[in-house]
C-alpha cells in the first residue's frame, strides 16, 4: 500500500528563478513522514515528543529527477522499505504531472528517553507493516 499526500508549491518553496530549493525538499518530506505516523501508525510526533519519544532521521539519500516549480502540485507517495526493531525504511517520491520530481531514501530510529532506541509497539508495528513494499524475490 501507499500512503499519498499532495503538497502544492508555494512561493515559499521557490529560489529567485521560481523552482522548489532543494531544503524545501526535505521540509515537505519530513510533512508527509509527520502525517504518515500521525494518521496511519497512529501517533502523532506531538505525542511522541509529549511522551519523550520521537523518530530522528538516522539516513537520508536524495535523488533529484525534474525541477519543480511555484504552482505545482506534488503527489507525494511514501511505502516503507524495510521494519527493524526500532527503525524504519522509507521511499518517499514526489510526482507531478506523470513525471517523478524527487525521490528520497530514509531511515528513522525510534527512541526513548536520552535518545536510546526502542522497539516499535506492536499497535503501530502492524499499521506501519500495511505500507511495505512488496518484495521482488
Amino acid at each position: 500500500m501507499i500512503y499519498r499526500r499532495a503538497i502544492p508549491v508555494e512561493f515559499n518553496h521557490c529560489d529567485p528563478a521560481g523552482i522548489v530549493f532543494y531544503p524545501r525538499y526535505f521540509e515537505m518530506t519530513n510533512s508527509v513522514v509527520e502525517n504518515f505516523f500521525r494518521e496511519v501508525a497512529g501517533q502523532s510526533f506531538a505525542a511522541m515528543m509529549a511522551a519523550d519519544e520521537g523518530v530522528p532521521t538516522a539516513r537520508i539519500e536524495t535523488d533529484f529527477h525534474l525541477p519543480s516549480r511555484l504552482g505545482d502540485v506534488l503527489e507525494w507517495r511514501l511505502s516503507v522499505t524495510r521494519l527493524g526493531q526500532s527503525s524504519v525504511g522509507f521511499r518517499v517520491e514526489a510526482w507531478c504531472e506523470g513525471a517523478r520530481r524527487v525521490t528520497v531514501a530514509l531511515v528513522l530510529v525510534r527512541v526513548g528517553m536520552g535518545g536510546r532506541p526502542q522497539p516499535w509497539p506492536d499497535a503501530i508495528r502492524a499499521r506501519i507493516l500495511g505500507f511495505m513494499e512488496a518484495s521482488d524475490a
